[in-house]
């Protein structure tokens, strides 16, 4: 006979799936490694394979505990707002470390690379032609998040997925043409230390975008299940907090590196 939880938090059932992403991260980090050096994609290709199975049936667990279970009490739902909060300013301070070694080095630029910024050799970007325009693209994803956040609240769920699809589609169409710029790029990652601060800040944020589109492609899937309500909705927010996030990063980055930095 099973005794019914006299409590309201959720403790959570012995997962396979924390270590299965361990080993995931690991055999994508181990094949990267071997890409960087032998040009061989095969155990990049296993870990990302490992990773995505582990984050589907994560999130699927999840999903199945907040919306079927019920498991998500307020008092838990209190809990995951705060780590993703503070996970949010860990990320702040992640970016905040990018844009150091920016200033650092472009507001004192060193003799080695002709005390000037950009550096000698140095051909930047044009900011007012695909900076600029994935700037406006991912504007309007703000505005499109939010839309579908102030649906959901009026339980307008057909505006929710629209919203939300529009959102999705803006969020892939500025990582095609961050891509895109990467193969124009007339600098590498290994030219002096702009194309480094340059690659490692506009990477990672694109990594961040990506995650972003993939947290708000499970909300719109999960809506169209009806997994949302208008009073139990964490997991819409959650998303809508990261990719408001992502939007304030990538103003930092256009005006600091794209338009002064030029």
């Amino acid at each position: 006979m099973k005794i019914l939880s006299s409590h309201p938090y959720h403790l959570v059932d012995y997962s396979p799936w924390p270590l299965t992403g361990a080993i995931g991260t690991l055999t994508m980090v181990t094949g990267l490694i071997k890409w960087f050096h032998n040009f061989n994609m095969n155990l990049l290709i296993l870990g990302y394979m490992i990773i995505i199975l582990t984050l589907y049936q994560w999130w699927r667990d999840v999903s199945r505990e907040g919306t079927l279970q019920g498991k998500h009490t307020i008092l838990v739902t209190k809990g995951l707002r705060w780590g993703m909060i503070l996970f949010i300013v860990s990320e702040i301070f992640f970016f905040v470390s990018f844009f150091w070694a920016f200033f650092h080095s472009s507001l004192s630029p060193n003799i080695e690379i002709g005390a000037i910024w950009p550096p000698l050799s140095i051909d930047p970007f044009n900011p007012f032609q695909i900076p600029l325009l994935n700037t406006i693209i991912l504007i309007s994803s703000g505005v499109t998040v939010t839309w579908a956040h102030h649906a959901l609240m009026e339980s307008n769920y057909s505006q929710v997925n629209q919203s939300l699809f529009i959102t999705i589609i803006l969020g892939i169409y500025f990582t095609i043409l961050q891509a895109y710029e990467y193969l124009e790029a007339p600098f590498t990652i290994a030219d002096s230390i702009y194309g480094s601060t340059f690659f490692m800040a506009t990477g990672f944020h694109g990594i961040h975008v990506m995650i972003g589109t993939m947290f708000l492609l499970i909300c719109l899937i999960r809506s169209l299940n009806n997994h949302f309500s208008n009073s139990h909705h964490f997991g819409f927010e959650a998303a809508a907090w990261y990719w408001h996030f992502v939007d304030v990063v990538w103003l930092f980055l256009y005006i600091s590196i794209y338009w002064w930095g030029n």
